[in-house]
C-alpha cells in the first residue's frame, strides 16, 4: 500500500462481530467516507454461544466448525460496512477463540489468551507499519467485561504500537525466508 489515503483507521477485534458489535456504524461511515479502515481479527471465535437451533451443531462439543462459519460471517459483514481490508492476526486460525475467563478453553496452547503478547504482537506490527493509521482502536485493558481474548486483543495491540514505534525494532515471525 504505497499509495495510502489520507485517513487510515486501524481496528483490533478478538473474535468475528465484535466489530460489528462493538465499532460497525464507524467502521461504515470512514469507508464511505474513503478512509483506510483496516480490521484485524484475532481468533476466528471458535469458542462463541451458538444460538440459532439450526446452527448447533458447528458448536465446539459437536462438529467444532463455528469458526469456518463465522468466518463467512465476517466477510459478509465487512462487505456491508464496505470494509476491504480485513485481515486475521498471523493468519486465519493462528490463534483459537480461548472461551470466557475460568474455561478449561484458556489453557489450550493455542488459545489467544495464553499466548505470549510478544508472540502475538509482531503480527500487528507489521499491519500498523504497512498501513500506517493515524487511530488505532480496540479494547480498553478489561476488554470490555472481561472476556480473556479482550484484554489479550488490548495487551497485543498496546505492545503492537509501541513496538512499530522503535525505527529498530524488525518483527522476527519465525518464518521462513522472514528478516528476523
Amino acid at each position: 500500500m504505497s499509495d495510502l489515503p489520507a485517513r487510515r483507521l486501524l481496528l483490533v477485534h478478538a473474535h468475528p462481530d465484535d466489530e460489528s458489535i462493538n465499532n460497525g456504524a464507524t467502521m461504515a461511515r470512514y469507508a464511505a467516507e474513503g478512509a483506510l479502515v483496516t480490521l484485524v481479527t484475532c481468533t476466528l471465535g471458535e469458542e462463541g454461544e451458538v444460538i440459532p437451533p439450526e446452527l448447533a451443531h458447528l458448536a465446539p462439543d459437536r462438529e467444532d466448525r463455528l469458526g469456518p462459519h463465522r468466518v463467512g460471517e465476517l466477510a459478509a459483514a465487512m462487505t456491508e460496512l464496505g470494509v476491504t481490508d480485513h485481515r486475521f492476526l498471523g493468519g486465519p486460525g493462528r490463534f483459537r477463540d480461548s472461551g470466557m475467563m475460568g474455561a478449561e478453553q484458556n489453557k489450550r496452547d493455542n488459545a489467544f489468551w495464553n499466548t505470549d503478547v510478544d508472540t502475538a504482537a509482531p503480527y500487528l506490527v507489521e499491519v500498523i507499519r504497512e498501513t500506517r493509521p493515524q487511530v488505532l482502536v480496540t479494547y480498553d485493558p478489561d476488554g470490555g467485561y472481561g472476556h480473556p481474548d479482550h484484554i489479550q486483543a488490548h495487551r497485543v495491540a498496546t505492545r503492537a504500537a509501541e513496538l512499530a514505534a522503535d525505527p529498530a525494532y524488525r518483527p522476527d515471525l519465525g518464518e521462513p525466508g522472514r528478516r528476523g
